[in-house]
């Protein structure tokens, strides 16, 4: 499948979420609205604590695979940008960490999820954030702008990945961090995992393998590089959103126990 069409596919799942949101019928990342408080991805990310201020649109947009905000040690006075910011959760959190001398940018590419967010903001009276229209392959800020890259689960759907890094790696200042929550494979994926969109989109087929990941990242110029598993998915995790891809869960699902994991990637730029 062309990049372009991957992108077409992307924004329309997720601009249809963002409005699934709007109208009060809840939103996932992977599986149906109405199976993600139990879904073994996107759900019991976040602490009631790390919530309760926020707006519960920002909450029920939340699309991740992690909590990079609680994992990314941000520090008062830090720019944080998030890749893929969705309904905002993610910037909002970090935007309470960075505090007033700080900033934190968010940047999706969906004018829905766009809309979102920035009701999300009003919602919560947070100043210091400004959300950004554009193309995690591309973005829109001048070079080492930023001190900390952050992303939840949404690099994995690129399909162009080495691009995305290397922007990341643009934007962060010298000294500057990658910390990002994502999805990543160990071991061998069944073909058909890969040729589904549906579950390209839903977190899982565009996965890269940990090697990979590390590798792409040394590319780009990174140091320091980590993988840390934060949620390892077993077969009967990925029975649903299997079936609900019209794929032979039975078949499938044994093969690919233990082989997804969600995790937190760090790395620096020197």
């Amino acid at each position: 499948m062309a990049d372009d069409d991957i992108k077409a596919v992307v924004r329309d799942k997720y601009g249809k979420a963002a409005l699934r949101v709007t109208s009060a019928e809840g939103a996932a990342c992977c599986g149906s609205a109405s199976t993600r408080e139990a879904d073994p991805i996107s759900s019991n990310l976040y602490g009631g604590s790390e919530t309760a201020e926020l707006p519960a649109e920002a909450v029920a947009a939340s699309l991740g695979c992690g909590n990079p905000t609680a994992l990314a040690q941000l520090s008062p006075g830090e720019v944080v940008l998030d890749l893929g910011s969705g309904g905002g959760i993610d910037v909002l959190l970090s935007a309470k960490r960075v505090g007033p001398s700080g900033k934190a940018y968010g940047l999706d590419m969906t004018d829905e999820m766009l809309a979102l967010a920035r009701a999300n903001q009003r919602k919560a009276g947070v100043d210091n954030v400004e959300f950004l229209k554009g193309e995690i392959e591309s973005i829109p800020l001048p070079d080492a702008s930023v001190d900390v890259v952050i992303s939840n689960c949404v690099i994995n759907l690129s399909a162009d990945k080495d691009r995305v890094l290397a922007e990341a790696f643009r934007v962060l200042r010298p000294g500057g961090r990658f910390a990002v929550s994502d999805v990543v494979v160990r071991g061998e994926v069944p073909p058909s995992l890969r040729r589904s969109v549906e579950l390209w989109i839903g977190c899982v087929a565009g996965a890269l393998s940990e090697d990979d990941y590390r590798a792409k990242l040394a590319k780009a110029g990174f140091t320091q590089i980590e993988v840390e598993p934060t949620r390892v998915y077993r077969a009967e995790d990925a029975r649903d959103f299997l079936a609900g891809a019209g794929l032979d869960a039975d078949t499938i699902a044994p093969q690919v126990n233990g082989k997804f994991m969600s995790a937190f990637i760090r790395a620096r730029k020197r």
